[in-house]
């Protein structure tokens, strides 16, 4: 059974840095794309960063393009998203989501058969 585990989340302020990460157990980590997700209280869960399975191609929202960079270690099983120059309205739960399809641009969630349970990412103005 695959798990991916989101970590690196937490408290920072507006202009400042954190990376996240995802592990991902329990399948062959390079046969997955993996997508990074965020959501709000009440919002949709909304897509922010997508990789390919070898990790040579890579999509961002338009929102978070030239902030966020997202790679993968496919020696340890997991996925980063490094995030500067964060703003307030970056606060949200953080997901990644990982799937076996064969392409590289997956930014809609119900394309991802297995989720990460979040990490919360807080930006203080």
């Amino acid at each position: 059974q695959v798990q991916l585990v989101e970590s690196g989340g937490g408290l920072v302020q507006a202009g400042g840095s954190l990376r996240l990460s995802c592990a991902v157990s329990g399948g062959t980590f390079s046969a997955y794309a993996v997508g990074w997700f965020r959501q709000v209280p009440g919002e949709e869960r909304e897509f922010v960063a997508t990789i390919s399975r070898s990790g040579a191609i890579t999509y961002y929202d338009d929102s978070v393009k030239g902030r966020f960079t997202i790679s993968r270690d496919n020696t340890k099983n997991t996925v980063f998203l490094q995030m500067n120059s964060l703003k307030p309205d970056d606060a949200a739960v953080y997901y990644c989501a990982a799937t076996l399809d064969a392409g590289s641009y997956y930014p809609y969630s119900y394309e991802y058969e297995h989720w990460g349970r979040g990490t919360r990412v807080t930006v203080s103005s």
